[in-house]
């Protein structure tokens, strides 16, 4: 074989070898580019990644050691490169130092303060919650971060919406349930009308505060205003945007008010939304049952004034603007003094002025020879 075909063959092995090269590259999984490969995620699992790997604490309850990569390769951690020894900072070699967690619930509650090396500023608010406050008074057993969002399982929280009340469920299954009653819940669950709230709306997410709190009560009509004031929110729906605004103007409101700038700390039974429409029962006005209902309304109403008669919500405009088509006799009622006012105003100060004038010009004229 002469030199020339020799040569030839090289070129021909070398263009067949980086063809094979590219088609290779061309044809890998994406996957890879954007799930890029966890080496100690993978050092982890080749024994973690055994369902039967289990050990028994000195509690006597049994941990299951077991990581699945499907679940820990679909969190939000994975695929963003974070790896195993982020959240296991006490592990660092293999064989692994003798564990000194006497329960799953020391374990957990050790663990989730890792948090914070990521999220400070969600750490930092969920020491002042009703949840921490709950565990400083000694129920170990208060949500941390790692039993709302989970741990190997991390997903986004709103995802869909309805998870956010789900997972509220693990420990107030009752209130949940009466929620998915309301006219809020029933919205979200069958409707996946996104524009309603959810418990975190209401109660804040990682800095919950206790409602049953004199600060929370009087705040809670702003809370509700957030969505009931909003005039393209509202529109949607074909409900009136200013129940806030006619609220505060009334006898409750105005109360309220007074209460809460003078009297941040005192407990005062002036009626808030949640004491007329309910708090996690809240019903449409048409419901049968719900508290506003027409027919239920007197009942509503003598929880807090017991003699009110049967006429009592009659001389009540709701959260309605007063109109000649609603109320026509406090239409005519409301324009007489809207224009009777400021007349008697403008006569009064034309008095004043006058009288100014008069004393004025006596006194200049007592001083005349």
């Amino acid at each position: 074989m002469t030199t020339r075909n020799l040569h030839r063959q090289k070129i021909g092995l070398i263009a067949a070898g980086a063809f094979v090269l590219l088609l290779s590259l061309f044809l890998a999984p994406p996957a890879s580019a954007e799930h890029p490969a966890q080496e100690t995620e993978k050092y982890c699992l080749s024994c973690h990644g055994d369902p039967n790997l289990s050990m028994t604490l000195p509690s006597g309850e049994t941990l299951s050691l077991y990581v699945s990569q499907d679940v820990i390769g679909h969190s939000i951690h994975s695929p963003l490169g974070i790896e195993c020894e982020a959240c296991h900072t006490d592990i660092t070699a293999y064989p692994h130092e003798k564990v000194t967690f006497q329960t799953k619930r020391e374990l957990s509650r050790t663990y989730y303060q890792t948090c914070q090396k990521c999220h400070p500023g969600n750490y930092e608010k969920t020491l002042d919650s009703m949840h921490a406050n709950a565990a400083t008074d000694g129920n170990l057993d208060a949500p941390v971060c790692t039993d709302c969002h989970g741990a190997h399982d991390v997903q986004k929280p709103d995802e869909p919406r309805a998870l956010i009340s789900e997972t509220c469920s693990k420990c107030h299954g009752d209130i949940v349930e009466t929620y998915k009653q309301s006219v809020h819940g029933s919205a979200l669950i069958e409707e996946n009308n996104l524009d309603v709230p959810v418990c975190t709306d209401c109660h804040g997410v990682h800095n919950i505060q206790d409602p049953r709190t004199v600060e929370f009560r009087v705040q809670s009509p702003e809370m509700c205003a957030g969505c009931h004031a909003d005039a393209e929110l509202m529109g949607k729906y074909g409900l009136s945007a200013d129940v806030y605004s006619i609220y505060e103007r009334s006898w409750h409101g105005v109360d309220v008010s007074v209460y809460k700038a003078r009297w941040p700390t005192i407990w005062h039974d002036s009626a808030v939304c949640t004491d007329c429409h309910g708090i996690h029962d809240i019903l449409k006005t048409s419901d049968p049952n719900s508290k506003v209902n027409p027919d239920n309304l007197l009942m509503t109403c003598q929880e807090c004034h017991p003699g009110a008669g049967p006429n009592w919500t009659g001389a009540w405009t709701g959260h309605n603007k007063i109109s000649f088509e609603r109320t026509p006799f406090l239409f005519y009622v409301d324009q007489f003094y809207t224009s009777f006012t400021p007349f008697i105003l403008w006569v009064c100060i034309i008095y004043v002025v006058l009288q100014i004038i008069r004393s004025s010009v006596d006194r200049v004229r007592s001083r005349l020879p």
